[in-house]
């Protein structure tokens, strides 16, 4: 061998290890997205989010001076594509934590994530992943499934409170009728069961469920029959894109229903988007403020948003904002863990559990403060409500419409709920 094939193995002995070095001196995260799947319009803001709070994360010194290795994937919202990537996730690079979405793919990966010890902080809001011990009786253990802000269950709960009040202050006589709507799927059937009883509690008329499908479509026989059921408060259950074909259609048909819409099935593109049809929407909101809000944890935000968008001039919808609140309390259980024996997914877990009321840092009025124990995964129990309100034509630039107030997110009410035992994981 000649000294310059020599030198030429030897630069690439070092080109390996070095690789292998940068390698271990990252941490890594995996990320599912929905970007072409039937959540994809709402998936797209979030998972944008995501990606950018990462990068600007690496931008200002990484995890304890660690670059993180964010392996992002459009996972298309199909279960089998989710499990294959967690296969890879908890193979022998095994990842510290995963930014996680879908409520199917979350309840399946639930016991391997238990069994792994990988946390998993989701877009999925399903209660069934709040109960870390499973003592409630209500589902099985998940000690390591995350998410932030108020579950789909709570955040029912707290719309049919608000619904029952609304009803009274109307001088309306007999019982208001409910009925919930959404595909037969894990998602929008999470609070059904939840929302229903309630519903009955307060004294509502619970009608028989009416599916319709994730996809939008021709739902003019559902708005029929919601008219002829003389049903007064439908919740949404699915995301923005099949809900405006629903809003639509009922406006067409003259249905005239007080809608309630789950986190994920209103936002400024749906508005914008349904135009009039969307006037009047009660959703959550998770964050204190929306895009452009008083709070000085908005100039972290905007600076977020400049990784993908430098000129600053894009609006950020209400999901992109929850995914940078989400990506940052991630973050922080990832420093923890750093400092306090590495970051491994059980010290990732034990960093959530290490502040009461806690708001990322530089995100001041903008993050809810959220509480995390060992026994109890419910961030929080408080869901701020909102009205979506649309006053004039929706055509043109989002952030035009916002700024000229054509469309806006009215406040309605802040509903604080008992953290009841037997609503835990339910």
């Amino acid at each position: 061998m000649t000294m310059k094939s020599l030198l030429t193995s030897a630069s690439i002995a070092l080109l390996i290890a070095g690789a292998s070095a940068s390698a271990q001196a990252q941490i890594a995260v995996g990320h599912l997205a929905d970007y072409s799947g039937g959540t994809s319009d709402v998936g797209t803001p979030y998972g944008q989010g995501v990606v950018d709070t990462y990068a600007w994360i690496n931008k200002n010194g990484g995890i304890g001076g660690k670059q993180v290795n964010l392996d992002s994937n459009d996972y298309g919202y199909q279960v089998p594509r989710a499990i294959a990537l967690y296969k890879k996730w908890s193979g022998a690079d095994k990842v510290a934590a995963i930014m996680g979405w879908g409520t199917a793919d979350t309840e399946a990966l639930t016991g391997f994530l238990a069994q792994d010890k990988i946390p998993d902080i989701s877009g999925s809001y399903s209660a069934a992943l709040t109960d870390p011990t499973g003592a409630g009786g209500k589902a099985k253990p998940a000690p390591y499934n995350f998410f932030y802000g108020p579950s789909y269950s709570d955040a029912l709960r707290a719309e049919l409170t608000w619904a029952a009040e609304d009803w009274k202050s109307k001088g309306k006589s007999g019982k208001p009728k409910y009925v919930h709507m959404g595909a037969n799927h894990p998602y929008p059937n999470a609070p059904k069961a939840a929302g229903e009883a309630l519903a009955a509690e307060l004294g509502f008329e619970v009608l028989p469920p009416l599916v319709f499908a994730l996809a939008p479509g021709d739902y003019s026989a559902q708005c029929l029959s919601l008219k002829s059921a003389g049903a007064n408060y439908a919740y949404l259950g699915n995301t923005a894109a099949s809900n405006i074909s629903v809003m639509k259609a009922c406006k067409a048909a003259g249905v005239d229903v007080q809608f309630m819409s789950n986190v994920w099935g209103m936002d400024e593109n749906a508005a914008k988007a349904a135009g009039d049809a969307a006037d009047g929407v009660i959703f959550p909101l998770r964050t204190a403020v929306s895009w452009g809000g008083n709070a000085p944890g908005m100039k972290t935000v905007q600076e977020i948003s400049k990784i993908s968008d430098p000129s600053g001039k894009i609006y950020r919808p209400v999901h992109y904002i929850a995914a940078v609140c989400t990506s940052l309390y991630m973050k922080e259980a990832l420093d923890w863990a750093a400092k306090n024996g590495g970051a491994t997914g059980e010290n990732v877990a034990k960093g959530f559990y290490q502040k009461k009321d806690w708001v990322p840092a530089g995100m001041e009025g903008v993050c809810n403060p959220s509480t995390w124990t060992d026994k109890d995964h419910r961030p929080t129990t408080k869901v701020d409500l909102y009205r979506s309100k649309v006053t004039g034509a929706t055509d043109g630039d989002l952030n035009d419409l916002m700024a000229k107030g054509t469309i806006k997110l009215e406040k309605v009410k802040t509903v604080e709920l008992p953290r009841k035992p037997e609503w835990h994981g339910w």
